[in-house]
């Protein structure tokens, strides 16, 4: 009987091929990677090492009276979301409420020859006062990173919402500010006033941008547009929407940390884990046989996958961010085991191979549903809930466990189908059953 499931599987075998190659080689020149695969992989403060910081409150004068406790608390939650913006999730932030000061641990950067641990504190912890000002028209055609201040204030980071970046059909990164019901007023009445001139975003007394007013605008939101590459527009977008600090926070001491993992024991750490997963895969393969065969493809697109994820969303990969890996794969070969043994069992049933398989899946897809959504909603919990390491391994569970899920229920399934329209491969023995072997069964 012809169909197209050899067609399906040889396409599936193509694209797990395609992205297995993409994640271990990156697509695109080394400095410009389109796609970036293993080599670009962040690794976490307990790989690679980063700074340890203790930061103090600075207040002007005149600022007697604050809650000192509570500032430092809004500034904790403030700087955790400027580091998971970057996709950080491994830094520690913890509030001193004894000897009123913050002490950070976050990890090195991607690049740490040129990673300077003080002007990443600086930034971090600068107090942010975002305002949106008049150019003056002396200064009209100068640089954004030339403006100064003119003090004819049009929006304040209150009047702001959020923001966030985005590609237009043309391929161009924008930035789209959305504001609060105070600021949309003042700003129509500010952009039809100052059509064709430009509005300066100012944080602290640097701007930021200063885009050019083409129309009114009356609604809550607009965009900015510029010759934005993804990393300045999302960076932009950050610092609008991050705001500020309720004070500025001045590093006292900062101390270099070495790695609690090094890179010596990485290398073993990745050695012991090609070990597990051949062993795995060998396991699988004999007690399976031709099924097995077919969940090291799927297994090995999984692991491509989330490879891709981590290297390409930048989010660092930790210790707990590697077990969060290992469990996944686990659930991903669970769910194989639970399908192949009731493929196994239709097949001593007496069934055809054909109709084996699709009961097998049939069967199998309300177990693996349900251990697979409890999973995903405990790294959801994780996440939302968790900080430093426990949020980085909720995320990597996350990602693994859906990569997983749709690996055992598209991939594997799509390629059993097909092998089993092959004639060589329509003997039962191949599917681990001994015994009764029928030939040429659909």
């Amino acid at each position: 009987m012809n169909d197209n499931r050899t067609f399906k599987l040889f396409l599936i075998l193509l694209v797990i091929a395609a992205i297995c190659t993409v994640a271990y080689t990156g697509l695109g020149p080394a400095n410009a990677r389109i796609i970036k695969g293993v080599n670009e992989l962040r690794t976490g403060i307990d790989i690679r090492g980063g700074i340890s910081a203790i930061m103090v409150p600075v207040y002007p004068n005149g600022s007697e009276g604050r809650n000192i406790s509570e500032d430092l608390s809004s500034a904790r939650r403030i700087i955790e979301a400027r580091l998971d913006a970057q996709g950080i999730y491994d830094k520690t932030i913890t509030v001193d409420a004894t000897n009123n000061r913050l002490i950070i641990d976050i990890p090195w950067a991607q690049n740490e020859t040129e990673f300077d641990p003080r002007k990443a504190l600086d930034e971090l912890g600068s107090t942010g006062a975002l305002t949106f000002q008049e150019v003056n028209d002396e200064d009209m055609y100068k640089d954004a990173s030339e403006l100064v201040p003119s003090g004819k204030i049009v929006l304040t980071g209150e009047d702001v919402e959020t923001a966030s970046s985005f590609q237009t059909d043309t391929g161009a990164y924008n930035i789209l500010l959305k504001l609060k019901s105070s600021g949309v007023e003042k700003f129509s009445e500010a952009t039809a006033r100052l059509v064709g001139k430009r509005i300066a975003i100012f944080m602290d007394d640097i701007c930021l941008s200063a885009p050019t007013v083409n129309e009114r605008i009356t609604t809550s939101e607009a965009v900015i547009s510029g010759r934005f590459t993804y990393d300045t527009a999302k960076a932009l977008a950050d610092k609008i929407r991050f705001g500020a600090l309720p004070t500025k926070l001045e590093p006292v001491k900062v101390d270099s940390i070495s790695a609690q993992l090094g890179r010596g024991a990485l290398e073993v750490a990745v050695k012991a884990g090609i070990v597990s997963f051949i062993l795995v895969c060998l396991y699988m393969i004999l007690l399976y046989r031709l099924p097995g065969v077919v969940s090291v493809f799927a297994l090995s697109g999984l692991l491509a996958l989330q490879i891709l994820v981590l290297a390409n969303f930048t989010i660092s990969v930790t210790l707990p961010g590697i077990g969060g890996i290992i469990l996944s794969i686990g659930m991903s070969v669970d769910g194989n085991v639970i399908i192949f043994e009731r493929i196994k069992e239709e097949l001593q049933a007496g069934k055809t191979l054909r109709s084996a398989i699709e009961s097998g899946f049939k069967r199998a897809f309300v177990a693996i549903l349900d251990s697979n959504v409890t999973t995903i909603i405990t790294a959801v919990i994780l996440y939302i809930l968790g900080t430093g390491p426990v949020k980085g391994f909720g995320v990597t569970l996350l990602f693994g466990t859906l990569f997983s899920f749709l690996s055992v229920i598209t991939a594997s399934k799509t390629m059993l189908r097909g092998v089993s329209a092959i004639g060589i491969f329509k003997n039962k023995w191949l599917y681990g059953v001994n015994g009764g072997v029928k030939n040429g069964a659909l």
